[in-house]
């Protein structure tokens, strides 16, 4: 039987090329968008040449998808859509700190994609629809099981919640130095306080 290894070797190193070229992609469009960031300056930075970073990314495109890609995947493994949304919610702060550049580059990617024909905007829009979804359901469970009030609407609830999750991170990336976490344990406090059954209705 032929010894595999090496094709084990070179797809490790592939896949370590592949993570390299996607930490500096995330990196410069955090600093400079997608707009001011080129895939030459993405393939000099990771140590690759341009047809090495073709090699793993068709078009810019896909790099970009890619790079999104790899912020969905760290939600998905941090993160329970379907759990309780203040359980959730707590940490949050703490997760944005370990990955400022997958948290950079989600902003600054968003912020250019709010136009209709912008390439990524249906993406973008599809996520939050499906986060004020899951958002809502949770409120909507939590209500089900008479932990949280009827008396609130789990739709609304939801956009006010994406509204502050989106403006903290464009707030902390604009200025490192607020207190992200007090700011973040705060409002998570006074949000479970809001959806909370009063304990003279239990």
């Amino acid at each position: 039987m032929p010894d595999q290894r090496p094709y084990a070797a070179l797809f490790a190193k592939g896949e370590d090329r592949r993570q390299r070229i996607l930490a500096v992609a995330q990196r410069l469009l955090t600093r400079n968008g997608s707009r001011g960031t080129t895939l030459g300056q993405i393939a000099r930075e990771a140590g690759v040449t341009p047809a090495g970073l073709l090699h793993h990314f068709e078009s810019k495109e896909k790099l970009l998808h890619a790079v999104l890609d790899a912020r969905d995947s760290y939600d998905a493994e941090n993160v329970d859509a379907f759990g309780d949304v203040v359980t959730e919610l707590r940490g949050y702060g703490e997760r944005l700190r370990q990955t400022p550049d997958l948290v950079g580059m989600f902003v600054v990617l968003l912020a250019e994609s709010l136009a209709p024909e912008a390439p990524l905007h249906d993406r973008f829009l599809d996520r939050y629809q499906f986060s004020l979804h899951a958002v809502a359901e949770s409120i909507r469970r939590g209500q089900r099981a008479g932990r949280y009030r009827t008396d609130l609407d789990p739709a609304v609830k939801a956009v006010e919640i994406m509204a502050f999750l989106n403006g903290i991170e464009t707030s902390w990336l604009l200025d490192p130095s607020i207190p992200l976490a007090e700011v973040c344990t705060e409002y998570i406090e006074s949000l479970a306080r809001q959806l909370a059954v009063p304990s003279d209705a239990r």
